[in-house]
């Protein structure tokens, strides 16, 4: 797990990082660019849902057919991935460019801020479709345990993204200072880039699983069938839980400036310090996945208890880092005393409850959904968003006008008991399935 577990650690610390280094230098330009930015990289947020719904359902089969050793059916499970990852990345670009003012309305009614939004939004759009065919490749190359190529892909992200936001946002070395339109194009550059290295990668370095293009053209109806049978619980489970977290951000967006700024703060930490629970989960899914096909389900309960030793651990030490860093993140921004004291709040909500996170999320993803189970961590998802966590922070926030730390426990509440529902399910093993096709 840990050769598996550290190069997605390392590529999920470099992705965030490009994030946060955004979030630091944007935040030098004021409260009003932070939120304008925070808002519309909630479009970018709903499409990453999607691309992971769709590259979680890729891992799911074609890691099982990895474990079989059919590695054709790999390739037809990919093309498949890929095509509507692509198809789904096209159409949210050409709705956001069409009307970007009416999109941002949907998360603030500060036209200030939807104003500041709509710079940045325009360009950044253009960037979704590279971003679309950089994680497919991405999550083909994991499902036959191929993970190095992605660290080289954050790491060119990284050093693109805070040079030419250096030179673009504050106009250095003779550049023009854009502002919010310089951090677009440096990202847009970016995603460009590492979707140009990707695709080089895939067609002419690997050496596991050999993709054409032409054979990416080709569609297996059997498997396209099997795709969206076993996959579309988990790309609408994902679609869900994105819509849910859009509706959080449109909640906490009308709490005020204060608010989005403080929430994109502790978002932003949150990214950075859970990345072990991601690189840990997505190595899970990759095992369980591989074991479950090869049809060793014994080996599969055997790693599924370590695993869950492995998560606890995880948590406790995230835990502790979020609330030892608090003080020192915070400082870094400029930010009024009152933004101040409500990102405080709102990164010690998150101290408290992510060591719940860290042990429910892998058992849902990294176990229970790859080892074939994709509806129970739907239906589980679905009931705690939309009947727990939205309808108690709507009261909170427009009936009861409660302050904003409550409305945001509010929103992360559910994180506080779904690793209860999360260690009855997985010790039970009814979640281990075989999907594969003898004829596939």
């Amino acid at each position: 797990m840990l050769i598996l577990a550290i190069p997605m650690i390392l590529q999920n610390t470099l992705s965030v990082s490009v994030g946060f280094a955004d979030n630091i230098m944007v935040g030098t330009l004021g409260e009003r660019a932070v939120a304008g930015v925070m808002v519309a990289n909630q479009i970018q947020n709903i499409l990453i849902m999607l691309v992971v719904g769709i590259s979680a359902s890729l891992v799911l089969l074609a890691a099982q057919y990895w474990g079989k050793n059919d590695t054709e059916s790999v390739k037809a499970v990919v093309a498949i991935g890929i095509k509507i990852a692509l198809l789904i990345g096209a159409v949210i670009t050409l709705v956001v460019l069409a009307a970007p003012e009416m999109v941002l309305g949907i998360f603030t009614d500060d036209p200030n801020v939807i104003a500041e939004g709509v710079l940045y939004i325009r360009i950044i759009a253009l960037s979704y479709i590279f971003f679309c065919l950089t994680n497919s490749l991405m999550a083909a190359m994991r499902c036959v345990e191929v993970v190095k190529i992605a660290v080289v892909i954050s790491l060119t992200t990284l050093i693109i993204c805070v040079a030419l936001n250096w030179l673009l946002i504050f106009g250095n070395l003779g550049f023009p200072a854009l502002g919010v339109r310089g951090a677009a194009i440096s990202t847009l550059i970016a995603r460009i880039v590492e979707a140009v290295i990707m695709v080089v990668y895939v067609r002419f370095i690997d050496k596991r699983l050999k993709i054409r293009f032409l054979e990416l053209i080709k569609t297996n109806k059997q498997l396209l069938s099997d795709f969206f049978r076993y996959g579309l619980p988990v790309m609408l489970g994902d679609v869900l839980w994105g819509i849910a977290g859009t509706a959080q951000i449109a909640i906490i967006g009308r709490l005020g400036e204060s608010a989005m700024a403080a929430n994109s703060v502790a978002m932003v930490m949150f990214q950075v310090t859970t990345v072990v629970v991601w690189g840990v989960s997505g190595a899970s899914a990759v095992i369980i996945g591989k074991t479950v096909g090869s049809g060793d389900y014994n080996q599969v309960k055997i790693y599924a208890r370590k695993m869950q030793i492995t998560f606890l651990c995880v948590g406790l030490a995230t835990s502790a880092l979020i609330l030892l860093m608090r003080d020192p993140f915070i400082s870094l921004y400029y930010f009024s005393e009152e933004t101040q004291l409500i990102a405080w709040q709102f990164m010690t909500i998150i101290g408290i409850s992510i060591i719940g996170t860290a042990y429910h999320a892998p058992c849902f993803v990294g176990i229970i959904r790859a080892g074939g189970d994709t509806k129970f961590v739907l239906i589980v998802d679905a009931i705690c968003a939309w009947l727990i966590v939205l309808p108690s922070a709507f009261l909170a926030a427009f009936v009861f006008n409660m302050p904003p730390w409550f409305v945001f426990l509010c929103l992360r509440s559910d994180q506080f008991f779904k690793w209860i529902i999360a260690l009855i399910k997985t010790n039970r093993f009814k979640w281990i399935m075989n999907l594969t096709r003898d004829n596939a």
